[in-house]
């Protein structure tokens, strides 16, 4: 489903391709959450105020990552559903 600008604005469509990117942003800080606990119960203070102290550069590596996968998902399904690539199957799409 190719969606233009031109396209009347659904909040199903909003949705649709907004969607994934929520759970998996959602998973990542509920594991951040999680792991904070364990360290900080199991191995003591000086660990948890270690992760605190570098878990904003790792969120923004993160968010860099997700983004450039995001990116290049949808590059990749843009110019991979034609029937050229893989052998003139069509196999995307």
């Amino acid at each position: 489903m190719k969606i233009l600008l031109s396209d009347h604005f659904t909040y199903k469509k909003l949705l649709k391709y907004a969607l994934p990117s929520i759970i998996m942003l959602i998973v990542t800080s509920i594991y951040s959450v999680v792991d904070g606990f364990f360290v900080s119960n199991f191995v003591g203070k000086t660990p948890f105020a270690a992760i605190n102290f570098i878990m904003p550069v790792l969120m923004i590596v993160g968010a860099v990552g997700f983004m450039m996968g995001t990116g290049g998902g949808r590059f990749f399904n843009d110019h991979c559903r034609c029937t050229s690539c893989f052998g003139g199957k069509g196999t995307l799409g």
